[in-house]
């Protein structure tokens, strides 16, 4: 994944770093980029109606995640999150995710989660909605 480029994913979502990112060594703290995965991925979703948040029966939980860190990154640096999808399964779905300076084209992480899609009453998992996973198809590479 060292060598993906911006082009390697079906959606970018802008990131603005902030101050309380950066950690006593002066870049941004490993833990942060998850935060940063998680927010490319909902923004995705919420964009095309097939996240509510608030009031949904069928929500994606992370049940997996990791990451590759290659280049360091801090405040006040702006970042484009990439986004594809590399398995579409039944009840869960795995993407991939990288981590670019908005001026740079050099991959600076990259990662992976696994959404699970469960009822949100019951915990239980359930196949991924039609409308999800047609927004999920999308991104696939």
């Amino acid at each position: 994944m060292r060598d993906a480029t911006r082009a390697d994913y079906r959606h970018l979502a802008s990131v603005q770093t902030r101050w309380m990112d950066n950690d006593v060594y002066g870049h941004v703290n490993n833990v942060t980029y998850y935060s940063y995965f998680d927010t490319a991925v909902n923004q995705y979703l919420i964009e095309r109606g097939v996240l509510d948040i608030h009031n949904g029966d069928v929500v994606g939980l992370v049940v997996d995640t990791g990451c590759s860190y290659f280049r360091s990154i801090a405040f006040p640096d702006r970042l484009q999150i990439g986004v594809r999808v590399a398995k579409l399964g039944n009840s869960s779905v795995r993407y991939e995710v990288a981590v670019f300076r908005e001026e740079d084209e050099a991959i600076c992480a990259a990662g992976h989660f696994v959404h699970v899609y469960v009822d949100r009453e019951s915990g239980r998992p359930v196949p991924i909605p039609d409308n999800t996973r047609e927004a999920l198809a999308a991104l696939q590479r």
